[in-house]
């Protein structure tokens, strides 16, 4: 996301520099020639030789990685809307006084693909035959601009139009460009951060993260277009009473149903962001500026996608960025002015207050007792109340909220033994269970692993650790690898795909040899930490970990061989498909001893992946079983019911595990390449199975 914005915004700036210093058809062929180099890069494709990124530089190593392979074309493309705008403004045509209604139509493109992309173009066509028809378009685009600009600059034999649009205005003052880039800010920044925390404490799902940039989208379409749907007016006294409910759901940690979770932050989103770009529409200049009016848009999207997507992720143990948006939400209101008088005399005491009260908890690291968590619900209540009775002004309502956020996060009236560790792939969360019987890992919303540190009666669990989740004694992961050990009759040679908290190191025998493949350098260390769990340190404190790809590190590891492999990296929303594809299958076959298997962890809550496991492993003439554990009520919670699938060369090879289902591909189903994937596929069976 950042790198697209930091993109548009030099295309932005490029326009505006084009627009504003070169004058008649020279800005034509400067521009098609932009257009020309960006399709020395086509097709679009990565850049090779990059290798792996190093550990914790992952978000540079993508944006060099981006501005190699796409980063020209991207930035020319980037140029044509506001250039197209600021051309048409100067055509004499109807409507070139106001241009901004093109605006909204390229918006509504870009909605278009949004959408187009996963549920169309994704599921019927190969990467290949998208980038062949992407450079077409490329091409394609390339003669329209020719056309348009031959129209708007020789529309009279050899005489251009006006050189410059009219304009009854003077040139925007930098206190003007810096409110457009401040109003830009909040939303763009607002959508990451909302999406984020949406992702990591409210829902886990595969395309929700569609959901906020649509609304995002929508927003600029509705202000920029000719027609006024709902009244600016609207949103201004309707978002005060969402911030106050996000205020509270955050500060005192409310959950209702997923739904009514989801809706309420994605609505104040975009009541935001339609507040936020309504005001920079209002404000707008005449055509004559529009580029430069387009640039400070952009400037502040850039500088809202680096502050959350880039800085908070390094700066944050845990999603700060959130509430403190939600307070610069709160001050993006029209009528912000700086406090004078009695005013300014009731902030400061709100703060002095707020820091008296705070102080202690900070220093001490209070939290809040069960019995007066009233204390802690009534205050926070009593500041939200005030809050939305000050809406009118932007800078009270915003302490009053900051407020909140400050009180409850240094006495939190929900008291949690929680630790949050935060890296480049997400969110992970050390909890202790409320009953303290157990210590869980967390991946957002996705168990990873979980130790026992009770028994039932509370006494310590002693000696070595207890299975639970996915990897109890008698879950399907347990047993395959079992069965191995059972027909080797010795020493095994197993790697694993995906750390977690450690439990697989508790499945194996002393003598066996492990090889962990994680991508996540903050993953081995929590999982190394015996203050934390004490898998490794208990079972196999000698097992080796390789930090990075587990595909390309399998690829790079030539002299390995392994009996077993656990794939154990499908269980989020977010699955790894490059770790499922055919070629994935051919380097793991490559690393597998005669007679070996490969296990698959297919447990999710979104996606079915039975069928394109089967179809993929099919495709590469090996034979697939499947154990779909059946759940049973009442049990330990910290039981969880897996679906796993063993895949093999020959039906010998599977041991003790004969007796599950062998899985026959279904019609209609396609394997897995690096030229074809389909999550919506999976998703829709995953519907089905649950209707």
């Amino acid at each position: 996301m950042v790198f697209f914005q930091g993109v548009l915004l030099l295309g932005y700036g490029y326009a505006d520099i084009l627009t504003r210093f070169v004058r008649g058809p020279l800005v034509l062929l400067i521009h098609l020639a932009v257009m020309l180099g960006g399709a020395i890069f086509l097709p679009v494709a990565i850049a090779k030789g990059w290798g792996s990124p190093p550990a914790d530089r992952e978000q540079l190593f993508l944006l060099g990685l981006f501005s190699v392979s796409i980063g020209f074309p991207f930035f020319a493309l980037s140029a044509n809307g506001p250039l197209l705008q600021a051309w048409f403004a100067r055509s004499g045509l109807g409507q070139a006084e106001n241009p901004y209604f093109l605006y909204a139509a390229s918006n509504i493109g870009s909605l278009l693909a949004l959408f187009a992309y996963p549920f169309v173009a994704e599921p019927f066509s190969t990467l290949s035959l998208q980038s062949s028809i992407w450079r077409f378009g490329y091409y394609l685009l390339i003669a329209l601009l020719a056309l348009c600009g031959s129209l708007v600059f020789f529309r009279r034999e050899g005489e251009a139009v006006l050189p410059r649009a009219q304009s009854t205005e003077a040139a925007p003052v930098s206190g003007r460009m810096a409110y457009w880039v401040a109003l830009a800010f909040v939303p763009s920044a607002l959508m990451i951060a909302a999406t984020t925390h949406i992702t990591t404490d409210v829902a886990a799902a595969p395309f929700l993260w569609v959901l906020p940039l649509s609304l995002y989208l929508i927003s600029f379409i509705l202000v920029f277009s000719q027609r006024r749907f709902v009244q600016q007016a609207t949103w201004i006294k309707l978002q005060p009473f969402l911030l106050a409910l996000i205020v509270l759901t955050l500060a005192l940690d409310i959950r209702t149903s997923l739904t009514v979770d989801v809706a309420l932050h994605l609505l104040t989103f975009f009541v935001t962001a339609m507040i936020c770009h309504g005001l920079m529409a209002a404000t707008r200049p005449q055509a004559a500026y529009l580029t430069r009016f387009y640039f400070c848009m952009s400037l502040g999207g850039v500088l809202g996608g680096i502050f959350s997507g880039l800085i908070a992720p390094h700066i944050f143990s845990w999603i700060a960025e959130y509430p403190l948006l939600v307070v610069a939400a709160a001050l993006a209101r029209p009528g912000l002015a700086w406090p004078r008088g009695k005013e300014a005399r009731l902030i400061v005491m709100v703060v002095a207050l707020v820091l008296i009260v705070a102080l202690p908890g900070l220093h001490e690291g209070f939290s809040v007792i069960p019995p007066y968590n009233w204390i802690a619900w009534g205050a926070v209540v009593t500041l939200v109340a005030c809050a939305v009775a000050a809406r009118n002004l932007p800078l009270r309502l915003a302490v009053l909220f900051a407020a909140v956020f400050v009180v409850t996060r240094t006495y939190p009236p929900n008291a949690r033994n929680l630790e949050t560790v935060r890296s480049f792939f997400g969110v992970h969360k050390i909890e202790v269970t409320p009953d303290g019987r157990f210590r869980v890992l967390r991946h957002g919303m996705e168990l990873h692993g979980a130790q026992r540190l009770t028994t039932d009666d509370g006494m310590p669990v002693t000696g070595r650790p207890e299975l639970s989740t996915y990897y109890h004694p008698d879950s399907p992961i347990a047993e395959a690898i079992d069965a191995v050990q059972d027909k080797k009759k010795g020493r095994i040679h197993a790697a694993v795909i995906g750390l977690g908290a450690g439990s697989i190191a508790c499945l194996m025998k002393p003598d066996d040899h492990l090889d962990y493949y994680e991508i996540d350098a903050d993953v081995i260390r929590i999982a190394r930490d015996p203050q934390r769990f004490t898998f490794l340190r208990d079972c196999k404190p000698e097992a080796n970990i390789v930090l990075g790809d587990a595909r390309r590190a399998l690829a790079d590891a030539t002299d390995a061989r392994y009996d077993v492999i656990v794939v154990d990296a499908f269980s989020s929303d977010s699955i790894p498909v490059h770790l499922l594809t055919r070629e994935a299958l051919r380097i793991y076959l490559s690393r597998l001893n005669p007679g070996g298997i490969i296990i698959t962890h297919i447990s999710n809550h979104h996606l079915d992946l039975r069928g394109v496991v089967t179809e993929t492993a099919t495709s590469e003439k090996l034979i697939a079983r499947l154990y779909d554990e059946d759940e049973v009520s009442g049990g330990d919670p910290m039981i969880k019911f897996s679906t796993v699938m063993v895949l093999a060369r020959d039906d010998d090879d599977f041991g003790l595990l004969k007796d599950w289902d062998l899985q026959t591909p279904a019609p209609g189903e396609y394997p897995w390449s690096d030229d074809f994937s389909n999550l919506l596929g999976p998703l829709i069976a995953k519907f089905r199975e649950g209707g």
